[in-house]
């Protein structure tokens, strides 16, 4: 599988999870915005260069994409103003938000040679 395909997949198991918290506001990774699956792109590519990197460091690569891209801290996410409850350090965290980047990480590893 290549980065696009493993992203597409760790977009939509997110998205699987996200609803089972009660987070229906994921889109399918069709209809997701370039955004979101560059994203997505990007943390596959970053986990298959560093196969050694933990969550913490696939959260810090998110946060300092998000930050770069001038996303700033909010209680609730908003694109277009480009706020997201997430860009805190990975400690800060809830532990449900913790878990995304424990299954992001497991998922890219185990894909990356099929």
């Amino acid at each position: 599988m290549n980065s696009t395909d493993i992203a597409h997949v760790c977009h939509e198991v997110n998205r699987a999870y996200c609803e089972s918290l009660g987070d229906d506001s994921q889109p399918t990774w069709e209809q997701a915005p370039d955004w979101q699956r560059m994203s997505a792109i990007d943390g596959v590519e970053f986990h298959i260069a560093n196969p050694d990197a933990g969550p913490e460091a696939s959260h810090e690569n998110w946060l300092e994409m998000k930050l770069k891209e001038g996303w700033k801290y909010g209680p609730e996410k908003d694109p277009a103003k480009k706020l997201h409850p997430c860009c805190v350090p990975f400690a800060e965290l809830p532990v449900e938000q913790k878990a995304k980047d424990f299954i992001f990480r497991q998922i890219v590893h185990s894909l990356k040679e099929a």
